[in-house]
C-alpha cells in the first residue's frame, strides 16, 4: 500500500515510469477480472484499457483514500457493468482465457485437466444473474468485502452477501450436475 502511494505521487509528478509500474503490477488481476465479469477476453481488454486511459487523463487531480487496487477494480468493474448493459450478447469465455489461466499447471495431462475445469466454472459463471457473477468475482478477484460490494451495487450488505452465496449455490449446482452428465 506504501509502494502504491509513492507510485501514485510520482504519477502525479509526471513520472510515466510510476505509471508503467502500476499497469504492469495490476494489469493481469483487473484484466482477469473483467474477463470474469464479461466472459469475453476481446471487450475485457478494452475495458481495462479504457480504465488505464481514464486514470492516465485524472493524472494531477488523482487522490489515493484507499487500496489502489480496490480503486482500479471498481473502475473495471463499473467499465464491464455499463459494457454489460450496453449489449447483452451470447457470451464466450474463449481458449485464450482457459491457456492464460491454465499456464499454472506444469504437465501436459495437468493443463488439460485446468483447462476442462476452468472452462466448466467459466460456462456456469456465464449462466448465473449478472449482479450474481458479478458479487462472486469482485469478492474472490478483486478481494472486495461485502461492504464494499454493497456500495458498489447500491444494495444493503445483506442483499450483497445475499446475491453471493445465492451465486456459489447455483455454481455448485451447475458444477454438480456438469460432473454427473
Amino acid at each position: 500500500m506504501l509502494e502504491d502511494r509513492l507510485l501514485v505521487l510520482r504519477f502525479k509528478r509526471g513520472n510515466r515510469d510510476a505509471f508503467c509500474r502500476i499497469y504492469e503490477k495490476y494489469r493481469n488481476d483487473l484484466l482477469r477480472l473483467a474477463v470474469s465479469l464479461l466472459n469475453e477476453s476481446s471487450t475485457a481488454e478494452d475495458v481495462v484499457h479504457d480504465v488505464f486511459t481514464s486514470f492516465i487523463r485524472s493524472g494531477r487531480q488523482f487522490e489515493l483514500t484507499g487500496s489502489l487496487k480496490g480503486y482500479l477494480a471498481t473502475c473495471v468493474a463499473n467499465r464491464a457493468r455499463n459494457v454489460s448493459r450496453g449489449y447483452r450478447r451470447k457470451q464466450d469465455a474463449g481458449l485464450d482465457k482457459v491457456g492464460q489461466m491454465a499456464s499454472d499447471c506444469k504437465r501436459p495431462d495437468q493443463w488439460i485437466t485446468c483447462s476442462e475445469e476452468l472452462q466448466q466454472i467459466s460456462n456456469a459463471l456465464a449462466q448465473l444473474p449478472y449482479d450474481q457473477r458479478e458479487a462472486i468475482t469482485l469478492h474472490l478477484q478483486a478481494g472486495m468485502k461485502f461492504r464494499e460490494i454493497a456500495e458498489f451495487q447500491e444494495v444493503p450488505i445483506k442483499t450483497a452477501q445475499s446475491r453471493y452465496r445465492c451465486g456459489l449455490d447455483k455454481l455448485r449446482l451447475l458444477l454438480n450436475s456438469e460432473t454427473t452428465n
